[in-house]
């Protein structure tokens, strides 16, 4: 008997490559619950969770959104040591420039102008919010160095470091988020925005320490690309990533100043980021799906398995969430664990009802997402997270329009329904190249079987 000849790529290969990054990604889901868990059991804690959701974390994220895809960029193109020099050079000067934006912003009257005057938030969470920002002062440079040198172990199946980096991490948080709750620090939000910039500086040292090796010992002696990094192929590439996060990251403050307008302000920007820390737990498998794609679609055989695979994930993340919700999981993570008071557990136990598409929606957004930057024609990301942006938007500010209901409720089906129309447009744009690489394993599959092309 004819040996089988195995032409698609094993769900085991997969998960091999996905499931540290899932696990690193579920980690760092961890960091928003066990922050909103601590400063919830310190002084005034609506008043500093809100400060965080509203004012500390989207402004440290709108920050960061010109290098959040160095993870992408270097897994894609850091294939030899040229290459991997040119993106190191960019990294550092992004770093360094947008640093110095966050200083700008933390230690000027520009923070009056965004937070009280453009973002409009509750009076009362403004200067929390200034000191908070204040100290994540390390948080975009670290961000840079670490996803960077992240993306040159993805490249070389190194993926399992990512994964005790994450480690490392979540445990820096836990450490000084102790000691902050030991000592009773006031305001909350000096304990949670020093225990996030410390994690995160932990683990770009850490990362940046363990890919040493994999610098010397494989990286420089790859051989070089067939086409040559040089700036413009790279800009190409990046810029419309770039302006896709960036656009994404732009949503946040968005939300922010949208729910600020409605009703039942302090308590839905308190219970936000619970909730949408809670929610993240479920999608971070999904965006860890993102760089599998990009790792794995150069293999011959993958795109069947992978587009298996994108199914079920999507299934389990979503019902996963939707049995947590249906059962007394819910409040016994809201009020044991994140310390919410009966009104807010119930307020953030609706809005994960809410929420139960969202996990789903990442994986698809993952996959689709995964083929385009195969295809290093990134133009398409960029048109679906300004299609993202505006009906976000829209919808938020027809819910501050009518304001009948909590601004938690109106942000969550904002982005039920803005990562919606992005998925299919993202489904709609990559068509092409899915069709380019369903012909490809196709002919793999029929060379297999000994069938000649030209048959049928």
């Amino acid at each position: 008997m004819t040996p089988r000849i195995h032409t698609l790529l094993s769900t085991r290969n997969i998960v091999h490559t996905w499931w540290p990054l899932a696990a690193s990604w579920i980690l760092m889901g961890l960091e928003g619950p066990i922050l909103s868990a601590v400063v919830a059991r310190l002084a005034f804690p609506e008043i500093n969770l809100a400060a965080w959701g509203g004012i500390v974390n989207p402004l440290s994220l709108i920050i960061e959104s010109p290098i959040i895809m160095l993870l992408a960029a270097s897994t894609a193109l850091s294939k030899d040591w040229a290459s991997f020099q040119k993106i190191y050079r960019f990294m550092m000067i992004a770093g360094a420039a947008l640093t110095g934006l966050h200083i700008l912003v933390a230690f000027t009257p520009l923070y009056d102008l965004l937070v009280s005057g453009i973002l409009g938030v509750p009076t009362e969470i403004v200067e929390p919010g200034r000191i908070g920002f204040q100290i994540m002062l390390p948080w975009t440079w670290a961000i840079a160095y670490r996803r960077f040198h992240q993306g040159v172990l993805i490249r070389f199946n190194h993926s399992g470091v990512v994964g005790r980096g994450t480690l490392v991490r979540l445990g820096s948080l836990v450490l000084v988020l102790g000691i902050g709750y030991i000592l009773k620090i006031s305001p909350g939000i000096i304990a949670g925005s020093a225990a996030v910039a410390v994690a995160v500086t932990s683990e770009s040292l850490y990362i940046g320490r363990v890919t040493r090796p994999i610098l010397n010992n494989e990286l420089r002696s790859a051989p070089p690309v067939p086409t040559e990094l040089t700036w413009k192929i790279f800009y190409a590439f990046y810029i419309p990533l770039v302006l896709t996060s960036l656009i994404t990251l732009i949503v946040n403050p968005i939300t922010s100043a949208a729910i600020s307008r409605m009703n039942l302000a302090i308590d839905s920007l308190a219970a936000w980021p619970v909730v949408m820390g809670l929610v993240f737990i479920f999608r971070s498998l999904g965006v860890a799906f993102n760089e599998v794609m990009v790792a794995l679609l150069d293999e011959n055989g993958s795109y069947y398995s992978l587009r298996k695979f994108a199914v079920w994930l999507s299934l389990l993340t979503s019902l996963s969430l939707l049995l947590l919700a249906a059962t007394p999981l819910a409040n016994f993570w809201l009020q044991r664990i994140s310390a919410l008071n009966a009104p807010l557990a119930e307020m953030a136990r609706l809005a994960l009802w809410l929420a139960i598409p969202l996990p789903a929606l990442t994986v698809s957004q993952s996959y689709f997402q995964g083929t385009i930057l195969h295809s290093k024609q990134t133009r398409g990301i960029t048109e679906s997270v300004v299609i993202y942006l505006l009906v976000s938007a829209l919808l938020l500010a027809a819910g501050a329009a009518w304001n009948q209901t909590a601004g938690l409720y109106i942000g969550v089906l904002a982005m039920d329904a803005s990562m919606l129309a992005q998925t299919l447009w993202l489904w709609y744009r990559s068509r092409d190249w899915r069709a380019n690489l369903k012909q490809r394993d196709a002919q793999i599959k029929m060379a297999a079987a000994g069938i000649p092309e030209n048959v049928g």
